[in-house]
Protein backbone atom coordinates (compact mmCIF):
# COMPACT_ATOMS: atom_id res chain seq x y z
CA UNK A 1 0.00 0.00 0.00
CA UNK A 2 1.01 3.40 -0.38
CA UNK A 3 1.34 6.06 2.19
CA UNK A 4 -1.71 8.38 2.93
CA UNK A 5 0.36 11.49 2.52
CA UNK A 6 2.97 13.23 0.51
CA UNK A 7 5.93 14.52 2.42
CA UNK A 8 8.87 16.19 1.39
CA UNK A 9 11.74 14.14 1.01
CA UNK A 10 9.26 11.04 0.99
CA UNK A 11 10.38 7.79 -0.29
CA UNK A 12 7.47 6.52 -2.85
CA UNK A 13 9.35 6.19 -5.49
CA UNK A 14 12.26 4.40 -4.26
CA UNK A 15 10.63 2.07 -1.76
CA UNK A 16 10.76 -0.98 -3.23
CA UNK A 17 14.24 -0.73 -3.93
CA UNK A 18 14.91 0.62 -0.14
CA UNK A 19 13.32 -2.45 0.88
CA UNK A 20 14.71 -5.14 -1.62
CA UNK A 21 18.17 -3.91 -0.06
CA UNK A 22 16.60 -4.77 3.93
CA UNK A 23 18.19 -7.86 5.78
CA UNK A 24 15.92 -11.00 6.36
CA UNK A 25 16.64 -12.16 9.97
CA UNK A 26 15.10 -9.12 11.86
CA UNK A 27 12.68 -8.96 15.05
CA UNK A 28 12.51 -5.35 15.13
CA UNK A 29 12.08 -2.51 12.30
CA UNK A 30 12.53 1.03 13.25
CA UNK A 31 11.77 4.14 11.19
CA UNK A 32 13.92 7.05 12.60
CA UNK A 33 12.61 9.78 10.43
CA UNK A 34 9.38 8.63 9.45
CA UNK A 35 8.16 11.69 7.49
CA UNK A 36 4.95 10.04 5.35
CA UNK A 37 6.01 6.67 6.18
CA UNK A 38 6.19 5.45 2.15
CA UNK A 39 8.57 2.84 3.18
CA UNK A 40 6.64 1.32 6.08
CA UNK A 41 3.68 1.39 4.04
CA UNK A 42 4.94 -0.87 1.34
CA UNK A 43 4.84 -4.04 3.68
CA UNK A 44 2.09 -5.08 5.38
CA UNK A 45 4.49 -6.34 8.25
CA UNK A 46 8.55 -6.31 8.88
CA UNK A 47 9.01 -7.49 11.94
CA UNK A 48 7.34 -8.37 15.40
CA UNK A 49 7.83 -5.20 16.59
CA UNK A 50 7.26 -1.97 14.16
CA UNK A 51 8.44 1.13 15.02
CA UNK A 52 7.33 5.07 13.47
CA UNK A 53 8.84 7.72 15.00
CA UNK A 54 9.37 11.38 13.49
CA UNK A 55 10.04 14.54 15.66
CA UNK A 56 7.59 16.67 13.96
CA UNK A 57 4.62 16.54 17.08
CA UNK A 58 1.99 17.87 14.33
CA UNK A 59 2.77 14.89 12.22
CA UNK A 60 3.21 11.93 14.87
CA UNK A 61 0.07 13.06 15.96
CA UNK A 62 -1.84 12.48 12.71
CA UNK A 63 -0.60 9.08 12.64
CA UNK A 64 -1.79 8.41 16.46
CA UNK A 65 -5.61 9.35 15.48
CA UNK A 66 -5.11 7.86 12.12
CA UNK A 67 -4.55 4.59 14.50
CA UNK A 68 -6.57 5.24 17.62
CA UNK A 69 -9.36 7.70 16.40
CA UNK A 70 -9.28 7.17 12.66
CA UNK A 71 -13.44 7.31 12.39
CA UNK A 72 -13.76 10.46 14.26
CA UNK A 73 -10.50 11.99 12.33
CA UNK A 74 -12.74 11.13 9.10
CA UNK A 75 -15.58 12.79 10.60
CA UNK A 76 -13.49 15.82 11.18
CA UNK A 77 -11.67 15.94 7.82
CA UNK A 78 -14.86 16.02 6.25
CA UNK A 79 -15.61 19.41 7.43
CA UNK A 80 -13.14 20.57 5.35
CA UNK A 81 -12.60 21.61 1.36
CA UNK A 82 -9.96 22.76 -1.35
CA UNK A 83 -9.52 26.49 -0.76
CA UNK A 84 -6.86 29.39 -0.78
CA UNK A 85 -9.06 30.80 2.22
CA UNK A 86 -9.11 27.61 4.16
CA UNK A 87 -5.84 27.12 3.48
CA UNK A 88 -4.31 30.52 5.12
CA UNK A 89 -6.98 30.48 8.54
CA UNK A 90 -5.58 26.11 9.12
CA UNK A 91 -2.04 27.61 8.91
CA UNK A 92 -2.81 30.00 11.13
CA UNK A 93 -4.87 27.89 13.58
CA UNK A 94 -1.81 25.24 13.89
CA UNK A 95 0.48 28.08 15.49
CA UNK A 96 -1.95 28.40 18.21
CA UNK A 97 -2.84 25.87 21.54
CA UNK A 98 -6.13 25.07 22.46
CA UNK A 99 -7.18 22.55 20.08
CA UNK A 100 -8.31 18.78 20.70
CA UNK A 101 -5.36 16.26 19.38
CA UNK A 102 -8.45 15.06 16.31
CA UNK A 103 -8.77 18.99 15.47
CA UNK A 104 -5.04 19.43 15.00
CA UNK A 105 -4.63 15.99 13.14
CA UNK A 106 -7.69 17.16 10.61
CA UNK A 107 -6.20 20.23 9.84
CA UNK A 108 -2.64 19.58 9.39
CA UNK A 109 -4.21 16.31 7.17
CA UNK A 110 -5.78 19.49 5.36
CA UNK A 111 -2.67 21.61 5.37
CA UNK A 112 -0.75 18.97 4.15
CA UNK A 113 -2.80 17.87 1.15
CA UNK A 114 -3.52 21.32 -0.54
CA UNK A 115 -0.05 22.64 0.12
CA UNK A 116 2.20 23.16 -2.73
CA UNK A 117 4.65 19.77 -3.09
CA UNK A 118 3.83 19.00 0.56
CA UNK A 119 5.58 22.20 1.80
CA UNK A 120 2.91 22.60 4.37
CA UNK A 121 3.75 26.72 3.36
CA UNK A 122 2.11 28.06 0.19
CA UNK A 123 -1.18 26.63 -1.06
CA UNK A 124 -0.87 24.15 -3.86
CA UNK A 125 -3.25 26.30 -6.29
CA UNK A 126 -4.32 22.93 -7.72
CA UNK A 127 -7.21 20.28 -7.97
CA UNK A 128 -6.63 17.98 -4.91
CA UNK A 129 -8.10 14.68 -3.85
CA UNK A 130 -8.91 15.01 -0.07
CA UNK A 131 -10.46 11.57 0.15
CA UNK A 132 -10.34 10.27 3.87
CA UNK A 133 -11.44 6.58 3.04
CA UNK A 134 -8.39 5.45 2.43
CA UNK A 135 -7.42 5.77 6.50
CA UNK A 136 -9.25 2.61 7.23
CA UNK A 137 -6.44 0.89 5.78
CA UNK A 138 -3.88 3.05 7.34
CA UNK A 139 -6.11 2.24 11.14
CA UNK A 140 -5.29 -1.23 10.24
CA UNK A 141 -1.47 -1.18 8.87
CA UNK A 142 -1.36 1.01 12.15
CA UNK A 143 -2.38 -1.87 14.52
CA UNK A 144 0.53 -2.75 15.86
CA UNK A 145 2.90 -0.26 15.22
CA UNK A 146 4.45 1.73 18.16
CA UNK A 147 4.68 5.36 17.42
CA UNK A 148 7.14 7.47 19.16
CA UNK A 149 8.05 11.41 18.74
CA UNK A 150 11.45 11.01 20.02
CA UNK A 151 15.09 12.69 18.92
CA UNK A 152 17.16 10.28 16.94
CA UNK A 153 19.66 9.29 19.20
CA UNK A 154 17.52 8.21 21.73
CA UNK A 155 15.48 6.10 20.05
CA UNK A 156 18.44 4.58 18.29
CA UNK A 157 19.84 3.65 21.98
CA UNK A 158 15.97 2.66 23.31
CA UNK A 159 15.57 0.51 20.61
CA UNK A 160 18.99 -0.97 19.53
CA UNK A 161 19.26 -5.01 19.83
CA UNK A 162 21.34 -7.19 17.71
CA UNK A 163 18.64 -8.45 15.04
CA UNK A 164 17.02 -4.28 14.83
CA UNK A 165 16.67 -2.65 11.90
CA UNK A 166 16.38 1.11 11.73
CA UNK A 167 15.72 2.41 8.31
CA UNK A 168 16.80 6.31 8.60
CA UNK A 169 15.85 9.02 6.09
CA UNK A 170 17.43 12.07 7.64
CA UNK A 171 16.87 15.41 6.42
CA UNK A 172 19.26 15.54 3.33
CA UNK A 173 22.40 17.53 3.77
CA UNK A 174 22.20 21.09 2.42
CA UNK A 175 18.58 20.83 1.76
CA UNK A 176 17.98 21.53 5.39
CA UNK A 177 15.85 24.83 4.56
CA UNK A 178 13.16 22.49 3.12
CA UNK A 179 12.12 20.93 6.12
CA UNK A 180 10.72 22.49 8.97
CA UNK A 181 12.48 20.42 11.97
CA UNK A 182 16.40 21.99 12.67
CA UNK A 183 18.99 19.65 11.19
CA UNK A 184 22.57 20.89 11.49
CA UNK A 185 25.82 19.54 10.48
CA UNK A 186 26.57 18.58 13.80
CA UNK A 187 23.51 16.26 14.07
CA UNK A 188 24.40 14.36 10.37
CA UNK A 189 28.11 13.71 12.26
CA UNK A 190 26.11 12.89 15.53
CA UNK A 191 23.77 9.93 13.34
CA UNK A 192 26.72 8.93 11.73
CA UNK A 193 28.20 8.52 15.35
CA UNK A 194 25.15 6.90 16.52
CA UNK A 195 25.26 4.23 13.87
CA UNK A 196 28.43 3.23 13.78
CA UNK A 197 28.14 2.19 17.39
CA UNK A 198 24.83 0.31 17.38
CA UNK A 199 24.47 -3.85 17.43
CA UNK A 200 21.67 -4.11 15.31
CA UNK A 201 21.46 -3.04 11.23
CA UNK A 202 20.87 -0.17 9.34
CA UNK A 203 19.99 1.38 6.08
CA UNK A 204 20.66 4.91 4.94
CA UNK A 205 19.01 7.36 2.66
CA UNK A 206 20.45 10.55 1.45
CA UNK A 207 21.51 12.71 -1.40
CA UNK A 208 24.41 11.71 -3.57
CA UNK A 209 26.81 14.21 -1.67
CA UNK A 210 30.60 14.21 -1.50
CA UNK A 211 30.94 14.49 2.06
CA UNK A 212 28.44 11.70 3.07
CA UNK A 213 30.27 9.75 1.30
CA UNK A 214 33.18 10.50 2.64
CA UNK A 215 31.18 10.50 6.16
CA UNK A 216 30.10 6.85 5.67
CA UNK A 217 33.42 6.17 3.40
CA UNK A 218 33.32 2.72 5.72
CA UNK A 219 30.16 1.50 4.73
CA UNK A 220 28.66 0.00 1.57
CA UNK A 221 27.25 2.88 -0.25
CA UNK A 222 24.80 2.26 -3.42
CA UNK A 223 23.95 5.17 -6.03
CA UNK A 224 20.44 5.06 -7.12
CA UNK A 225 18.49 8.04 -8.81
CA UNK A 226 14.84 8.61 -9.04
CA UNK A 227 12.46 10.98 -10.95
CA UNK A 228 12.99 14.69 -9.17
CA UNK A 229 8.80 15.49 -8.71
CA UNK A 230 9.37 19.18 -8.61
CA UNK A 231 11.58 19.29 -12.18
CA UNK A 232 12.44 17.25 -15.21
CA UNK A 233 15.34 14.76 -14.70
CA UNK A 234 16.70 12.63 -12.21
CA UNK A 235 17.85 13.17 -8.70
CA UNK A 236 20.72 11.14 -7.68
CA UNK A 237 20.48 9.29 -4.59
CA UNK A 238 22.71 7.40 -2.00
CA UNK A 239 21.52 4.28 0.04
CA UNK A 240 24.01 3.57 2.48
CA UNK A 241 23.93 0.21 4.86
CA UNK A 242 26.14 -1.39 7.44
CA UNK A 243 26.08 -4.87 6.80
Amino acid sequence: MKSFIPWVGGKSLLAKKIVSLFPDDIDRYIEVFGGGGSVLFCREKYADLEVYNDFNSDLVNLFRCAKYHRAELQREISGYFNSREMFDEIKEKLKIPGFTDIQRAAMFYILNKTSYGSNMRTFGCNRKNLSYDYLEQVEKRLEKVVIENMDFENLIKVYDRPKALFYCDPPYYKTERFYDAVFTKADHERLKGILGSIKGHFVLSYNDNEYIRELYKDYEIIPVERQNNLSRGTYKELIIRNF
